[in-house]
């Protein structure tokens, strides 16, 4: 519940500071504070996706449902980020609707430019500076499917779902009007550079290992960005603990680290400034998944 209130309170005090009501101050103060908010609320939808801070889940939906980054609709990331937790079909560029990795046949299909993205894609830089929009219009991509898709008797609630969320994307932006704020200094000064700190958290979260166990990461920072991303760095002892609220899972760690190590084949980095200096520029693999 404090990182509820510390997110909606950074994001208020952001607007505040743009809308000039504490003062006349320039947009490089109250972006980054803006570009925080944002992605510790995205950090936050995660928590609420396996079911806390409360017992029930309307309350949870209404804690963390506000789409502050405007593209991602919650219901969509819940459903596919469960489905993502099914450890037998991780990195599955088909199965994980969360993978990066693409299959044998798109690979080929692309040709050389879309090979030279998918590889610029998997450099930290890459993937930090073009991850943004492709995951954006990959979501947008995915809800025009799924509308397109789904069973006639299903496709009015599933408009219905749409329609609120584009309801809560205009009070959203309504907000942002009445503070001043542009539209499009928004979405390209924070909602960008917000998904991009999401990217960083995910960027060495997994890899396409024969064995399940042994394709989550753990990154081991317990510093400003493990209160960013809500020790989701620790992503191996969270796929292997789902249910552990966030400020469970660094205690548990520390006393359980060897076993946990030793499980995940010592997929393991010191801290996101290691992952920097190693990816930067080098591609930390290929994107082309090797089993299928």
């Amino acid at each position: 519940m404090a990182v509820a209130f510390g997110c909606y309170g950074l994001w208020g005090l952001s607007l505040a500071l743009a809308s000039g009501i504490l003062g006349d101050w320039p947009n490089w103060v109250w972006i980054p504070i803006a570009v925080v908010a944002v992605a510790w609320h995205a950090s936050l939808q995660h928590e609420v996706i396996h079911g806390h801070p409360t017992s029930s889940r309307l309350l949870n939906r209404l804690i963390a449902g506000p789409p502050l980054l405007l593209w991602l609709r919650f219901a969509s990331y819940r459903a596919s980020h469960l489905a993502h937790h099914r450890d037998e079909v991780l990195t599955d560029p088909i199965e994980d609707p969360e993978s990066f990795y693409v299959t044998d046949v798109v690979w080929h299909a692309v040709g050389p430019i879309g090979r030279g993205f998918l590889t610029a894609l998997n450099t930290l830089l890459g993937r930090l500076v073009l991850g943004p929009g492709f995951v954006i219009l990959r979501s947008l991509k995915g809800e025009a499917r799924s509308l397109l898709t789904t069973k006639c008797d299903d496709r009015l609630s599933q408009l219905g779902a749409v329609a609120v969320f584009l309801l809560q994307v205009g009070a959203v932006l309504s907000v942002l009007v009445a503070s001043g704020v542009p539209i499009q200094l928004y979405v390209f000064g924070v909602v960008w550079p917000a998904t991009s700190l999401m990217l960083l958290r995910s960027f060495v979260e997994h890899r396409p290992a024969h064995n399940s166990s042994e394709r989550n990461a753990i990154v081991e920072d317990t510093g400003v960005f493990g209160l960013l991303f809500l020790s989701n760095n620790l992503h191996a002892l969270h796929h292997e603990q789902p249910q552990l609220p966030w400020y469970r899972l660094a205690s548990f760690y520390r006393v359980n680290k060897c076993d946990i190590l030793a499980h995940n084949g010592f997929y393991w980095f010191p801290g996101y400034i290691s992952v920097i200096r190693a990816f930067a520029l080098k591609a930390k693999d290929s994107l082309r998944h090797p089993h299928a």
